[in-house]
């Protein structure tokens, strides 16, 4: 039995980590849940699972569950919330689905209170990969890999050493506006909200959405992809997979490649991080190859889509420039999303914000969120400035 704490219950990671944990009872307890704002459906979810302890962003709004949940249960709420539940007692996994950066110091908190952490926050690990790893060595704690990507590198590795690789492949479904024809750089400008929201292969959240079919998402797992397997940023690609049925790839010093593949389902990937190193029967998830038919794969265009470049050149620069990358996409997509900026804007708002830092080799965590606060500030004046 794992007893697990849920950071990010009612987003769409979250509920999956919850039809996981209900189709393995005897595998998965619950101990801890938190959300942003959705109390209703954090209600819903802790008097069906009876977890120890909740928390909810907002501190106005734990009263409510104070009252929906009396006495028994440990109620928390705000940035407080998270770190109560990161280092609950009893805990042997805490996973992180929390959208942004809100992530980081509850990760912190858990490996060092030596908790393992399930990662599905990309945003953790390319801000403080360096820092956030070396703590996991030293508290003797496992970081483990949520994103369907990395879980897959994961499970083809297989704990081999990182000097047996020659490169890792991620895949990419390659977004809505995959098609060179369909949609050629000329014609960006024209991308709508609703239209970027619609994801070919995956239901996700906004942010992640977006990011997806900008390609910043898998800029920022390249990085992420660098810090979990300590592999350097020169053995990191992507490829374009639009079926989203191989999940990623390792070709090994000898030429030889191994893959995950699966009709795309999160409740694998988060199923196989929270039973690590055991594989339990689960019936959710059915490939059949012969109705997929084939498989293809292409190269990435990144005169489109330059957000690759714009993440590989901070990867290879490292201290506090991928922290910068992160922050100032947060706002680029929060603006494209409000309709300040369009699409093609995206990545040129945080092109202009990587020139315009200054960047700290070897950071402390202090320094790492300094950046991260004056991204945002630079990020975001340069977006009201666009007209």
């Amino acid at each position: 039995m794992k007893n697990v704490v849920l950071l990010g219950s009612t987003g769409s990671i979250g509920t999956s980590t919850i039809k996981v944990a209900e189709d393995l009872p005897d595998q998965i307890r619950l101990v801890g849940m938190a959300a942003g704002n959705n109390i209703e459906l954090l209600i819903e979810q802790g008097r069906k699972h009876q977890p120890a302890a909740l928390s909810i962003n907002d501190p106005a709004k734990a009263e409510a569950l104070r009252q929906a949940f009396g006495p028994t249960t440990k109620i928390h709420a705000g940035p407080e919330g998270l770190l109560k539940l990161a280092t609950m007692d009893g805990a042997d996994v805490v996973l992180i689905a929390i959208v942004g950066t809100a992530g980081l110091q509850p990760a912190l908190a858990a490996i060092r209170a030596g908790k393992d952490i399930a990662v599905a926050s990309k945003e953790i690990l390319v801000m403080a990969g360096e820092i956030v790893m070396r703590e996991a060595r030293q508290h003797g704690v496992k970081v483990l890999a949520v994103d369907s990507e990395h879980s897959a590198i994961f499970q083809c590795l297989d704990g081999k050493p990182a000097g047996s690789v020659r490169r890792l492949m991620l895949t990419a479904s390659g977004g809505p506006f995959r098609s060179r024809t369909e949609w050629p750089k000329e014609r960006f400008a024209e991308i709508t909200v609703e239209r970027a929201l619609r994801h070919p292969s995956w239901v996700m959240g906004r942010k992640i959405t977006i990011d997806s079919a900008t390609l910043f998402n898998k800029g920022l797992e390249m990085i992420e992809a660098r810090w979990l397997f300590d592999i350097g940023m020169d053995r990191v690609s992507v490829l374009v997979h639009p079926q989203s049925v191989v999940h990623s790839m390792v070709e090994f010093v000898d030429g030889s490649i191994l893959a995950q593949l699966s009709t795309p389902d999160m409740c694998l990937p988060i199923q196989y991080a929270l039973t690590y190193p055991e594989r339990r029967a689960s019936g959710r998830v059915q490939t059949d190859f012969a109705r997929l038919g084939s498989l293809t794969f292409e190269e990435p265009d990144e005169e489109r889509f330059p957000a690759l470049a714009l993440a590989r050149q901070a990867g290879e620069a490292g201290g506090t420039l991928p922290a910068v990358l992160n922050a100032a996409n947060e706002i680029a997509v929060d603006a494209f999303v409000n309709r300040q900026i369009n699409f093609p804007a995206i990545p040129d708002l945080v092109r202009q914000t990587m020139m315009a830092h200054r960047r700290i080799e070897n950071p402390t965590l202090e320094q790492i969120l300094e950046a991260d606060a004056w991204a945002r500030r630079e990020a975001a004046n340069a977006a009201r400035s666009v007209h």
